[in-house]
């Protein structure tokens, strides 16, 4: 699965972006292929304000749909719309999301070790485990640096 994202920063005028961004997002409808779309309102972060507002996720089978897609008549269209904001208020990404496809996090495979479990391992062994292995500090402000 294959995520793009466009990232918007705090909106000088709320009112122009609103308007803006509701012809985009009736034009974005129209891209063939999205699996799934998300749209995410950003409250905040840890360290206080958020540089973001909004955060729009169209989700695509494989890179290639997703290019397909964005490359459409109907994706050159939404992105025209897109392009009526300013700049430097947005941020484009693209992301392999593969937690959809159920699996994990890839890791190096010299510093990962394999998973051994005992027959005899209860689940509530493996839940202290856990916790023993948990940071004692929270995130927080202060610490996020």
């Amino acid at each position: 699965m294959i995520k793009f994202m466009v990232m918007f920063r705090q909106p000088v005028n709320v009112e122009r972006f609103e308007n803006t961004y509701q012809d985009f997002l009736a034009l974005v409808e129209r891209i063939p292929n999205i699996v799934r779309r998300q749209v995410v309102h950003v409250i905040g972060s840890p360290a206080g304000p958020s540089e973001y507002y909004r955060i729009l996720e169209l989700y695509f089978e494989s890179q290639e749909v997703q290019n397909e897609a964005l490359m459409s008549a109907e994706g050159q269209e939404a992105g025209a719309e897109l392009y009526r904001l300013p700049k430097d208020s947005f941020e484009l990404l693209y992301a392999d999301v593969y937690e959809e496809q159920g699996g994990s996090t890839p890791a190096d495979d010299a510093t990962t070790e394999p998973a051994t479990e005992s027959a005899d391992a209860s689940p509530a062994a493996a839940d202290e485990e856990a916790a023993e292995a948990q940071p004692s500090e929270g995130l927080s402000a202060s610490n996020a640096d």
